[in-house]
């Protein structure tokens, strides 16, 4: 759980009268992503945060699944996703299951016109090129390369780019993301051991409250329908807020890489997790120290968990080819490992400069058809190189 912030002006007691300069009320709104059982956030409106005007015929945004049963080493070319102007229409889910989807976009334009909500899913948006800021009812978001920007479902947001060359990969998990249990103190402190601490979040700055009515649109989606619910107040018109539910950006280049004699495991790297999946973070950092060692990591096999890796930047001591935004599935239930040579390659390396960031499903991902459209063929036979 994020730790406890507060925002601007609330009032003394929660549920209690909290009144504007002219005397009416403001409208307090609890955020939660589990009903009221788990971390929530108490938020100030100005208005109602229920005033609809109209709504629009809902679109089709679901997934078209093109192949849902494999057992082969897949490699896709994240970078040939094509940009597209609009955010929203530039999100590309290229594997999916029934507790996340993996997304690839490339959008070239801010949002200017409408304001989004998944209702579906809370997100994780990796910026692997671009910079800009998330703008929420919370305050305001500045991201740069290498952020992960965690925005809980539900949370209406709106993103200004700097420029039109932005790319990112998207987890929406549809359960809660969360700092590793393993990581945790039993009153929820990051503890000493674990890879980042509070200090490296950043939370919503500059509080902006919109008291403006009109037509403002939020597209909403919900199990894979995208809905156009206009509302006649802004709704990034909150006074104030306090509480641990919110949005919050983590950068990859602030993880604490974890070390020893020997290689370690990819749990060493873990990230953030879900009931279902995990995300790690592979950085730059010293090779094994013990005189034998073998830097390059061993075989393993999947039997419970579909690995799927992100390459961003730098060079990887076990594969070949790697390209910026490529990124290997290796589905549950067959071995993989380190390209023939690598290994043997690795010994005597000091460090690695990679940059990655790694998916471990606990059910098979499926392939859409735009994965499909920049599959690389022939990944599964490269171990034979």
């Amino acid at each position: 759980m994020p730790h406890y912030q507060k925002l601007g002006s609330i009032p003394h007691k929660r549920h209690t009268q909290f009144r504007k300069p002219d005397g009416s009320l403001y409208s307090e709104q609890l955020f939660s992503t589990e009903g009221f059982s788990n971390d929530y956030s108490l938020l100030y409106h100005t208005y109602a945060p229920t005033q609809i005007v109209s709504c629009d015929e809902p679109i089709n945004v679901a997934p078209k699944i093109a192949e849902e049963h494999m057992l082969k080493h897949r490699s896709l070319e994240g970078f040939n996703i094509k940009p597209v102007a609009d955010f929203l229409e530039s999100r590309k889910a290229i594997l999916v299951n029934d507790d996340c989807h993996i997304v690839l976009a490339a959008p070239q334009k801010s949002m200017t016109n409408y304001f989004y909500k998944n209702a579906d899913s809370d997100e994780v948006l990796f910026i692997h090129e671009g910079s800009g800021v998330l703008n929420t009812c919370y305050g305001e978001l500045k991201f740069n390369y290498g952020d992960y920007i965690v925005v809980p479902r539900g949370c209406i947001y709106q993103i200004s780019f700097d420029t039109e060359i932005n790319r990112l990969f998207i987890v929406e998990s549809h359960s809660p993301i969360r700092y590793p249990k393993k990581y945790l103190s039993k009153y929820g402190q990051l503890m000493e051991h674990s890879p980042y601490c509070e200090r490296d979040i950043r939370t919503p700055i500059n509080l902006q409250t919109n008291d403006e009515k009109g037509d403002f649109i939020i597209k909403t989606k919900k199990k894979g329908m995208l809905y156009g619910i206009h509302y006649g107040t802004h709704p990034f018109d909150v006074i104030g807020w306090d509480g641990c539910c919110y949005p919050y950006i983590f950068s990859i280049h602030d993880f604490e890489p974890i070390t020893g004699r020997v290689h370690q495991p990819p749990p060493v790297h873990q990230t953030f997790e879900t009931n279902a999946f995990v995300i790690c973070s592979f950085v730059p950092r010293l090779f094994d120290y013990h005189p034998l060692s073998i830097p390059a990591p061993y075989n393993h096999s999947n039997i419970d968990s579909d690995e799927l890796l992100y390459y961003v930047d730098g060079d990887f001591m076990s594969r070949k080819h790697v390209t910026r935004g490529m990124i290997t599935l290796h589905p549950a239930g067959i071995p993989h490992g380190p390209h023939p040579g690598l290994a043997e390659k690795s010994i005597g390396a000091k460090e690695t400069k990679e940059l990655a960031v790694m998916v471990d499903t606990f059910r098979p991902l499926k392939l859409t058809v735009d994965a499909i459209e920049i599959e690389n063929d022939g990944y599964v036979m490269s171990w034979g190189e």
